[in-house]
């Protein structure tokens, strides 16, 4: 008997994703997207104008996957499900991104200081006809931080590569009061919407 194939192609760049899908057993082969590069991104993280948070993650990860689904076929690579995910912060229906430096991650935590704001999941499954797409929403309140919190997180490396500024998983877990929804989804990949999808992908999953 043929043995089942259980890899799956991660079309993410976050080593934080890498982490939560070995921590539930999933094998992935990375299929990363260019971000960059004189042709550009092969999927633009820009916002549209208009463009809702809720709207903004749920397409960007559906793109995502689409595209690294076209490029399975292109490179007749193995069949296997692709997934994609993206991440978005938002608070007072303001969408923050990854800060480009210092003094945008001081500004993005400062308006973090002693509230609550949201963090969209969006996670992408596409597999032959197959696409599959779920939204997950997370409330994190922070408590009020001190400019010297401020200055003193912004002086590490954790706020640049992360929506909103901040990663749960770090330093900042010093910053949050208060969650309600998915701790996983909050790093950026929530398990149990991702095992969902997985399964509905073929995924043998338990």
């Amino acid at each position: 008997m043929k043995p089942v194939d259980k890899k799956i192609y991660l079309a993410s760049k976050s080593p934080r994703r890498r982490e939560l899908l070995r921590q539930i057993g999933v094998d992935f082969e990375l299929l990363l997207l260019r971000s960059d590069g004189p042709r550009g991104a092969d999927v633009t993280e820009e916002v549209l104008p208009g463009e809702k948070a809720y709207d903004y993650v749920g397409r960007v990860a559906a793109e995502k996957a689409a595209f690294a689904w076209n490029l399975v076929q292109r490179r007749h690579l193995v069949s296997r499900p692709v997934l994609a995910a993206d991440t978005t912060v938002t608070v007072d229906g303001a969408i923050l991104g990854k800060p480009a430096n210092n003094a945008e991650a001081v500004a993005m935590l400062e308006q973090l200081s002693g509230r609550t704001h949201q963090v969209m999941t969006a996670i992408a499954v596409h597999h032959h006809n197959i696409a599959l797409q779920v939204t997950q929403v997370s409330e994190v309140r922070f408590g009020t931080l001190s400019p010297t919190s401020i200055q003193a997180y912004c002086a590490t490396q954790e706020p640049y590569d992360k929506a909103g500024g901040y990663g749960i998983q770090g330093l900042a877990s010093l910053f949050v009061e208060h969650i309600e929804g998915s701790h996983s989804g909050i790093m950026g990949l929530p398990l149990y919407e991702t095992a969902q999808l997985l399964r509905q992908a073929g995924l043998p999953l338990p």
